[in-house]
């Protein structure tokens, strides 16, 4: 859905660039490219016809103001009505109740309910600082326990253990209880899917409900799942009270319409979004955020965010009076600073929350390339001992080619990445007064120097 809305709305303001106003006619012509897009995202046809009649209502009662042409103001509207249709700002959830919190995961199978309910228990336990356990009533799908067990352990939760011979309501039960005693802060309660609606399905999961009495009741829905992702919504929304949905595989090939159908039916907001396979890739949904990156302008929050998570402020703190006192800048700090950026999630990471127009000059093919090159380089420092690191004047020619046989690369590469290291070098030479740590500050800075709807 991005990147053909993306498209057709670019393609409509350049069409627009010599008009002077908003006019049935140019509305018309932007509605029409709307509609397409979202239809070929796989949005429900109501959802698709209530957005557009918002849209068509509000632009001709627009007036264009400042410097903006009326595409771009067209645009402005398209971003808003998409944010209120995916919801209003940021909805986490509420745990403001007498301990243990329960938390009830449903979804149909394969939607990722199992490792959702990992991620979950991770984020909680890193942001909000809670005492997580996790407990499987799926007693259905082989090794179901098993994965949850696993996947709780990489999330630093604590499991309950369970057996498939033992009835759903009754492990739950167990499990909170087991929570009251051991002064757990939030329960989450894995379900049981299948592959399609059945009666066994919504009668189980509405006794659950009823015997837990959840404080939040999360839908996992597969963001790839289209047109069917509607179906399922009604009808967990009739058997179960909703109070929010995850959206899993947001980071894959996905036509993206399962957002905007779900949020809609259902009239729960999307409280959270599945952004990689890690256990860690689970953020709090903000639906302007969101609505900016489907218009391809990027998430610069998200990028400082990732970039905060990933930096090692201490290690900075220390590189930087290492530098400040005048210690030479050496191959073991251009090895951590190479760490970084993979902490980071990479180039391809970065560059995926940078503005459409940004990241299309930046190219996969050399993202791909200089993920490639960072991993070399890290081989060949690696190849290097530990008096070369701290002394790179050592590395004349009989040393280089040894280096270059360790890691399988040309001595050409060990001389390219002896020159990357002197500019770095000389750029840390020119931030001896505390340059690096300012930089890290202003980078910290930014979220308040963004409008309201980018913060």
């Amino acid at each position: 859905m991005a990147s053909s809305l993306t498209e057709r709305l670019s393609r409509l303001v350049k069409t627009m660039r010599g008009q002077a106003r908003i006019t049935e006619d140019n509305v018309q012509d932007m509605l029409r490219e709307v509609r397409m897009a979202l239809l070929e995202a796989d949005v429900a046809l109501p959802v698709v016809r209530d957005f557009v009649a918002r849209v068509k209502e509000k632009a001709l009662g627009a007036e264009v103001v400042g410097s903006l042409t009326p595409g771009q103001a067209l645009v402005g509207i398209v971003q808003r009505e998409l944010a209120a249709t995916i919801g209003e700002g940021v909805a986490d959830i509420d745990l403001a109740v007498q301990p243990p919190a329960v938390i009830l995961m449903a979804g149909l199978q394969g939607a990722g309910k199992t490792t959702t309910t990992a991620k979950l228990a991770r984020h909680l336990i890193a942001k909000r600082k809670k005492k997580v356990l996790t407990v499987s009533a799926d007693v259905y799908r082989p090794a179901a326990i098993k994965q949850l067990e696993v996947v709780t352990q990489q999330a630093g939760a604590e499991w309950f253990a369970s057996s498939a011979s033992d009835k759903p309501v009754a492990i739950a039960q167990a499990a909170l209880d087991h929570a009251r005693k051991h002064y757990f802060d939030v329960l989450l309660v894995d379900t049981a899917g299948r592959l399609a609606i059945d009666e066994a399905l919504m009668r189980e999961i509405a006794e659950l409900h009823a015997a837990l009495k959840p404080v939040e009741t999360l839908f996992v829905v597969d963001a790839m799942q289209g047109q069917d992702a509607v179906n399922t919504a009604k009808a967990f929304k009739e058997a179960l009270a909703l109070t929010g949905i995850v959206l899993t595989k947001t980071d894959g090939d996905s036509r993206g319409g399962a957002a905007l159908s779900v949020r809609a039916v259902t009239g729960v907001p999307i409280k959270f979004a599945g952004t990689s396979e890690k256990i860690d890739g689970l953020e709090v949904f903000d639906a302007e955020r969101h609505a900016a990156r489907v218009l391809g302008m990027g998430d610069i929050v998200a990028l400082v965010e990732e970039v905060q998570k990933g930096v090692d402020v201490a290690a900075a703190q220390r590189l930087a009076e290492k530098v400040k006192s005048g210690d030479a800048f050496d191959l073991n700090d251009f090895l951590a600073q190479l760490s970084q950026m993979k902490k980071m999630g990479g180039l391809a990471g970065l560059i995926d929350k940078l503005p459409q127009q940004m990241a299309a000059k930046a190219g996969q093919a050399d993202m791909d390339r200089a993920e490639r090159d960072v991993k070399r380089m890290e081989g060949i420092i690696c190849s290097m001992t530990p008096l070369e690191r701290r002394k790179p004047e050592l590395l004349k020619a009989t040393r280089k080619r040894r280096i270059a046989a360790g890691a399988g690369v040309q001595v050409q590469e060990v001389n390219r990445l002896l020159k990357q290291y002197e500019q770095m070098r000389d750029m840390m030479k020119k931030m001896k007064g505390g340059g690096l740590m300012k930089m890290m500050k202003r980078m910290g800075g930014m979220k308040g120097m963004l409008p309201p709807g980018m913060r």
